[in-house]
């Protein structure tokens, strides 16, 4: 066999091999390859249930999305409110006695749209009210805030608005309206950055005299 012939049979035989072994990152489809990489954890994919196991959370589904949210009532120190609250509203309003929230002032819509009685049940104050006078568990505050906040409603449930926790990594957990918005007063007041940038400001200096 002369040298030629060698070095074609060599080179037949390489690629062959190429041909028939597929490289492990070698995929169909992006879908595919970050399904196969993501494959690390004990239950077949990265997952954020030891960063979630301190929480105490409760899933929900909402349209084509299931997902965990902080549960409210447990973190509430004065709930249930019917340990204060043993009469309708309407007759603790008319009393005489000391006003237990005498402080909250009501900073979301105009008086002429909204006071306590548009989310508090008058009659019911373990639970809340929607606008059609159904019961909302106070657990499920966000469905109050989706009456009328319906894009951010859209957004959250699909995880565009609001923040994740632990990440995008599977179980996958949200902060619901009230964890980020108080909603008595849900607009954010303008604050400063928690540090002054002064490498960034250094860097601007710089580019201005470079130029």
């Amino acid at each position: 066999m002369n040298n030629s012939t060698k070095i074609y049979l060599l080179l037949f035989l390489v690629s062959l091999t190429i041909i028939s072994c597929k490289k492990k990152d070698e995929y169909h489809s992006l879908d595919e390859r970050i399904h196969a990489e993501t494959r690390t954890g004990a239950n077949g994919g990265v997952n954020s249930e030891i960063l979630l196991s301190d929480k105490n959370l409760m899933e929900i589904t909402e349209g084509h999305h299931t997902f965990l949210i902080p549960e409210r009532k447990g973190e509430l120190t004065s709930y249930s409110c019917t340990e204060c609250h043993n009469k309708p509203l309407k007759q603790i309003a008319s009393s005489d006695i000391k006003k237990a929230h005498w402080n909250i002032k009501i900073n979301h819509a105009g008086s002429e749209v909204m006071n306590c009685a548009t989310c508090h049940n008058g009659n019911d104050m373990n639970n809340l009210v929607s606008l059609t006078g159904k019961k909302i568990d106070f657990n499920k505050s966000y469905k109050q805030c989706a009456q009328c906040h319906t894009v951010q409603f859209e957004d959250w449930k699909g995880g565009a608005h609001g923040k994740k926790l632990a990440g995008w990594a599977p179980p996958r957990a949200s902060m619901t309206c009230v964890n980020c918005h108080n909603p008595h007063e849900p607009s954010f007041d303008q604050r400063w950055p928690v540090r002054f940038n002064s490498e960034k400001v250094q860097e601007r200096k710089d580019g201005f005299e470079f130029k």
